[in-house]
């Protein structure tokens, strides 16, 4: 496994590759852009679930990934959340200029959903949201978890996601 990294501090971005015998990632993120995504996993629903933390969070973000797929898919959903929470750190630096603290409610249909988020330097998770069932399309509900958990731990953030 090797990680590699560059970060303009003043332009909050970074790049960063992720080798291990079940995965190749390679993320780069640009925390002051406009939503643009360029996302191929190979996974069609964390794909769109990429693209659309890109459109909303207006965060550019560029996720390739290949891996052992026709196997499971765990392993490429761990090892991109696993880079993604890498290049955050990254791309945040010294964190100079920026909120510790931010909160936000989505209603959406039937699902009221509120993430809390602290930039403390401290990893930890809280993550209080059952799905109706185990899959959604073909994609395994459990690597929602999985993916925040992965990419609160290496971001080295508190992250809270309640399910109401």
């Amino acid at each position: 496994m090797s990680i590699t990294g560059t970060t303009a501090v003043a332009a909050r971005t970074a790049r960063m590759e992720r080798s291990t015998s079940e995965s190749s990632v390679l993320v780069e993120i640009n925390l002051d852009g406009t939503g643009i995504s360029d996302i191929s996993t190979s996974v069609p629903f964390y794909d769109h679930m990429l693209t659309a933390l890109c459109k909303h969070s207006l965060i550019d973000m560029t996720v390739k990934a290949t891996g052992d797929t026709p196997i499971d898919v765990h392993h490429p959903v761990e090892d991109v959340a696993i880079t993604v929470g890498e290049v955050l750190k990254t791309a945040l630096g010294n964190k100079a200029g920026i909120r510790r603290y931010g909160h936000f409610t989505l209603p959406m249909e039937e699902t009221l959903v509120t993430a809390a988020l602290d930039l403390s330097g401290r990893y930890f998770l809280v993550f209080n949201a059952d799905f109706p069932s185990a899959k959604i399309g073909e994609f395994d509900s459990e690597l929602v978890e999985d993916f925040w958990q992965a990419t609160a731990a290496n971001a080295l953030c508190n992250l809270h996601i309640v399910l109401h």
